[in-house]
């Protein structure tokens, strides 16, 4: 099926967007267009926002399609569903922004914090932002909502002004253009997920060993624990925001004390902070840094 995952597979520390070709029809007919996430609470993997949009004159066509919540459909009928909106694409065109897990966390723990709410409304306002780039006549916009429905709705019709917003939760069972774009997000993280590759070299804990993915599942708590490095933490394939993959690094990870330069002078002869065995060791320009630290965003801080 059309789905071109290979740019976010080449690097997933960062994010993707993959999109349908634009039907010609949907630039010149007003069209519906419905917004849906997938794997927003997995402490594992990516979250994916998805639209759908389709001229409002084929609502009935689509509605006859049998479109559903994703979550209530097994992996094999969500393929069979998208295999419909490909089929379909002289009048429905789709597309999914693949939010990485590293992206995750690092928004979420650096200095000037993103919450996952904010992360979520960014995702769908860019969607349907470079949509209407693209030249989709969108008319009316269909949202599941994120906290406080009115205050979203609210939120987005200040960027759109121009546009008819709906923000309501369960719009995915509600509407069926909310439905599609619920089954692109999920069809796109099962496949994501199903064929990820750990740049840190653990193909061998890929598999359904991790389990749901879930914070809650004993097999995904296992297979935290199990992955996890004491020195470099959790693959960039956790989220190591979530207070589960905290816990864990807490009880099982080395304890790392940042001391100041003043309270490393104390040291006694022969004792180094940790701060010198991640720094610089020579002047030879052609030393790298770590894989781990250009993921993380992580840069030495030589003068203020």
């Amino acid at each position: 099926m059309a789905m071109d995952l290979h740019e976010f597979e080449r690097d997933n520390s960062i994010n993707h967007i993959v999109q349908s070709e634009i039907p010609e029809i949907c630039k010149t007919e007003p069209c519906c267009f419905g917004i849906d996430e997938a794997g927003r609470g997995p402490v594992l993997g990516p979250m994916v926002y998805g639209i759908c949009y389709c001229p409002i004159s084929q609502n009935e066509q689509l509605a006859e399609m049998g479109f559903a919540d994703s979550k209530t459909l097994s992996e094999e009928q969500r393929e069979a569903l998208f295999s419909k909106i490909d089929e379909a694409k002289h009048f429905i065109g789709y597309k999914t922004d693949i939010i990485s897990p590293n992206t995750i966390s690092n928004d979420m723990l650096k200095r000037s914090k993103r919450s996952l709410n904010q992360i979520s409304k960014d995702s769908a306002v860019g969607l349907l932002k470079l949509t209407l780039e693209h030249g989709v006549n969108v008319k009316e916009v269909y949202v599941d909502t994120v906290g406080d429905a009115g205050k979203y709705q609210e939120y987005l019709k200040g960027i759109f002004p121009d546009l008819e917003i709906t923000v309501t939760p369960k719009a995915d069972a509600k509407f069926p253009i909310v439905s599609a774009a619920s089954i692109c997000a999920k069809v796109c993280r099962d496949r994501t997920v199903k064929a990820w590759k750990f740049s840190e070299g653990l193909d061998e804990f890929h598999g359904l060993a991790y389990g749901s993915g879930y914070p809650n599942d004993p097999a995904t708590k296992q297979w935290l624990a199990d992955v996890m490095d004491p020195v470099f933490g959790f693959p960039t394939f956790v989220r190591f925001s979530w207070s589960t993959a905290d816990k864990i690094l807490e009880d099982k990870a080395i304890p790392v004390n940042w001391e100041d330069e003043d309270e490393a002078e104390n040291y006694t002869k022969g004792t180094q902070s940790l701060k010198n065995f991640f720094g610089a060791k020579s002047s030879d320009p052609k030393l790298k840094k770590h894989q781990f630290f250009n993921e993380r965003n992580l840069k030495l801080v030589t003068d203020f």
